[in-house]
């Protein structure tokens, strides 16, 4: 069993920053490749980010790539999610998620573990 626990979320106004951070505990985070999904009210829940165990390879969505950057603590047990230039549209609640499968899944139903998501809202 893994547990996940998120953290970093705030109310930030358009244009600014927010770090995420994900904390593992229960087994060690460089067995599970990692994502970040979001969760917008009134949508469904979508990708994101994710990186591979190794912290070799990294996936972005289209609507966040070039603001998002997913990294990886293995030896703190830590995934990061650092989001620049937010926007209105970057409002929702953002989870953590871990699957310890050879590849790296671009979808949600792929993974074992989820946090219980940290609230981003952004303001224009």
């Amino acid at each position: 069993q893994v547990q996940l626990a998120e953290s970093g979320g705030g109310l930030v106004q358009a244009g600014g920053s927010l770090r995420l951070s994900c904390i593992a505990s229960g087994r060690p985070l460089n067995y599970f490749n990692m994502a970040w999904f979001r969760q917008a009210p009134g949508k469904e829940r979508e990708f994101a980010a994710a990186i591979h165990a190794t912290g070799a390879t990294t996936y972005y969505a289209d609507s966040v790539k070039g603001r998002f950057t997913i990294s990886r603590d293995n030896a703190k047990n830590a995934v990061f999610l650092q989001m620049n230039s937010l926007k209105p549209e970057d409002t929702a609640v953002y989870y953590c998620a871990a699957d310890p499968s050879l590849y790296v899944s671009l979808t949600g139903s792929k993974y074992d573990y989820w946090g219980q998501g940290t609230q981003v809202t952004v303001s224009s």
